[in-house]
């Protein structure tokens, strides 16, 4: 794995949890829909609450796999936020940062640290050489 590869892990991570979010939400938004049907007779008490237990058993479930995936991205945020910190030049440091743990595309990065585009991805480009993955740390998720 590369350097590159390794510290966009993170980014990867980040969207998988916000995708989950968005399948709550989905999840939460089927849940609440109820029709109900306006009759003289009695109901029948055959009520179909399988469905609704399915729809909670799925957002419990997706709920779990969030709060393991922010586990996962807060450990690796650490990590990275350790590779970062051996990087002895503060506007190197602020580069990998700004992309790697606060997700900025390379137009905002370059509009925040007053450069043109092609300075920061020479920049970077020159960073990830001399950047050292620890082979323990070189897992990909």
């Amino acid at each position: 794995m590369t350097s590159k590869e390794y510290l966009a892990q993170a980014y990867r991570i980040d969207q998988r949890i916000n995708s989950k979010l968005e399948q709550i939400v989905s999840l939460r938004d089927l849940s609440t829909k109820a029709t109900s049907t306006l009759s003289d007779s009695p109901p029948s008490g055959t009520r179909n609450v399988h469905s609704m237990e399915g729809i909670i058993v799925k957002m419990i479930d997706l709920e779990k796999e969030i709060n393991h995936d922010i586990d996962t991205l807060v450990d690796l945020k650490r990590e990275i936020m350790s590779i970062i910190k051996k990087i002895n030049n503060p506007e190197q440091q602020t580069l990998l940062e700004l992309r790697y743990l606060c997700f900025k595309t390379w137009e905002q990065i370059a509009v925040d640290m007053g450069y043109s585009s092609q300075h920061i991805f020479r920049l970077h480009d020159k960073i990830l050489k001399g950047i050292v993955i620890p082979k323990d740390e070189s897992k990909c998720d």
